[in-house]
């Protein structure tokens, strides 16, 4: 009789977590998303093979092959045992990261003074707006007169490029957060500097994740035509080599190895902000 009770249980527990667990929709949907976007890449391969050879079988513009993914690819996997190449990733990488890091030192605390004061944030609303509608290579005549070398020159365009996605996030974080929260805090007799450390910043990290994703995009693009500045590392500087020296199978590797790279970089940051979201659910 207590062996067919506890069967029976088992049974209803059993069916319990079949009906409200959902890993295996979740590894289903997974699967798929991975096909999809396997698929999508050897679609991409295909039509830029199928654009290629319209293009370059022609014999006037036969010198240009190098262009198709054949040689292309082969180039790539040249580049990945290359010396030369990693550092050149290596330099662009430092350029980046030291470029965000200053960004992020002035656009967020002036973010979070944004958003969390009202008067602050209509006074800097015009220029902010202004400012950010100017194309940041149009700040490179300025860069060279104010900084001695190149390195520093690169250095604040990516700033410039990067500052505002990561001061209007951060203010867009701040505004967003739980006015209950904020009174609660207040009626506990907590301090402004309180407020901010414990309830704002908080719970504005998915917005400031969400801005140094956004921010890491746009440096990365800006980072190559800022590296035709002169200097002499660098993916922007292997893409010039590689056009001086028309290796265009080599220049195409590197056009590829920048978005890999870029997609890479994305990809981690998606999975920090999954991994803070799935252990401190905003």
């Amino acid at each position: 009789m207590g062996k067919r009770r506890d069967h029976r249980n088992m049974n209803i527990i059993e069916k319990y977590f079949k009906k409200h667990s959902n890993y295996g929709d979740i590894h289903q949907d997974k699967k798929r998303q991975y096909g999809l976007g396997i698929t999508g890449i050897l679609l991409f391969i295909c039509a830029w093979a199928a654009g290629g050879y319209a293009v370059f079988s022609k014999p006037e513009f036969k010198h240009f092959s190098g262009f198709l993914p054949g040689p292309t690819l082969e180039s790539l996997l040249g580049l990945s045992t290359s010396l030369d190449f990693w550092h050149a990733v290596a330099a662009s990488l430092r350029r980046v990261f030291i470029g965000i890091l200053v960004a992020f030192s002035i656009g967020f605390p002036f973010g979070i003074l944004i958003g969390f004061y009202k008067n602050i944030r209509i006074l800097t609303y015009p220029p902010i707006q202004l400012l950010r509608m100017v194309s940041p290579l149009s700040w490179m005549p300025i860069a060279l007169l104010i900084f001695a070398s190149f390195e520093g020159a690169i250095y604040f365009l990516i700033t410039m490029a990067t500052v505002w996605p990561i001061m209007i996030n951060t203010t867009l974080g701040v505004s967003r957060v739980n006015p209950r929260w904020l009174m609660m805090a207040k009626n506990q007799g907590a301090r402004d500097s309180q407020l901010i450390w414990m309830v704002i910043i908080p719970a504005s990290v998915p917005y400031i994740l969400t801005s140094l994703r956004l921010a890491l995009g746009v440096a990365w693009i800006v980072l190559v035509p800022a590296e035709f500045l002169g200097i002499s590392s660098g993916l922007g500087y292997l893409i010039n080599d590689a056009r001086d020296t028309m290796e265009y199978d080599r220049l195409m590797a590197i056009i590829i190895a920048i978005g890999i790279i870029g997609f890479i970089l994305d990809s981690l940051i998606q999975l920090i902000r999954k991994y803070l979201d799935w252990i401190w659910p905003n």
